[in-house]
């Protein structure tokens, strides 16, 4: 679904990518931990084909990075922003047709067809704002946009997904409501790839499979979550002693004074 090889990345004359390697399965669920600063938000932007690497190679659905018009390949990727920048009283269901387009307002004199309505308003019910449907997105809470702008990424049947840090501007309930729809995701979509960022392991659904740990722009450890969410290796990425704790299928992360282990 993805590959990174050896990837550097510099803006304005400063190295922000070192080295990076990463590849990502079919049906693969990825986070992408690490402090702020560390290169998260730089590596999605590569696999959303919004930019290209300096050095190295970026491989999307078997599509190199400067050998493929992106428009196109953008269409089989799925991003989910929780600063998705609507500013107008558009419904969920207006809302979530837009990820047809790929636009945030209505295409003028654009008409979604019987079928992408139904699909539409199917995923509003599987992400569970079917109540809401009609509501406009300027009376929605943080975390009912979270869910709308989840089934706006889906509607394109995309094969990859990327979410960057869904769970910002969440309070708790909400934010357990979205890990949940997440799960739900997993159960109903088993093919689809995605890659979620990160810095709060609490934010990582239980269908988590794989993880990959920066710091200043290089990966750390990559791979299966039990090998690599670990109080040893989480303690290196952030700088800090960290112990971590797994309980049905959740993480928690606390400071300690201890020494450091696996």
């Amino acid at each position: 679904m993805l590959e990174l090889k050896d990837v550097d990345f510099v803006r304005d004359g400063k190295l922000l990518l070192s080295g990076v390697s990463l590849t990502v399965g079919d049906g693969e669920r990825w986070a992408l931990l690490g402090p702020n600063g560390a290169g998260k938000s730089t590596i999605l932007g590569l696999c959303g084909a919004v930019t290209h690497p300096t050095r190295g190679t970026v491989e999307i659905l078997g599509k190199r990075l400067g050998t493929v018009d992106i428009r196109t390949l953008r269409e089989s990727i799925g991003h989910v922003n929780p600063r998705h920048p609507l500013r107008s009283p558009l419904s969920i269901l207006d809302v979530v047709l837009t990820g047809l387009t790929g636009t945030v307002e209505r295409m003028p004199r654009w008409e979604p067809t019987p079928e992408q309505t139904t699909r539409a308003l199917e995923l509003i019910d599987l992400l569970g704002v079917s109540t809401l449907a009609r509501s406009p997105w300027t009376t929605l809470s943080q975390g009912e946009r979270g869910r709308a702008l989840i089934a706006r990424a889906l509607i394109s049947d995309p094969k990859l997904l990327l979410l960057d840090e869904p769970s910002t501007g969440l309070d708790v309930a909400a934010r357990e409501q979205l890990l949940e729809t997440l799960d739900q995701i997993d159960a109903s979509h088993p093919h689809l790839a995605w890659v979620l960022v990160t810095h709060h392991l609490e934010e990582l659904p239980t269908s988590t499979t794989h993880a990959a740990l920066l710091n200043r722009g290089r990966v750390l450890a990559a791979g299966p979550v039990d090998e690599t969410i670990t109080t040893g290796l989480i303690s290196t990425t952030f700088d800090h002693p960290i112990e971590i704790n797994r309980q049905a299928g959740r993480w928690t992360a606390t400071a300690h004074r201890g020494t450091r282990s696996g």
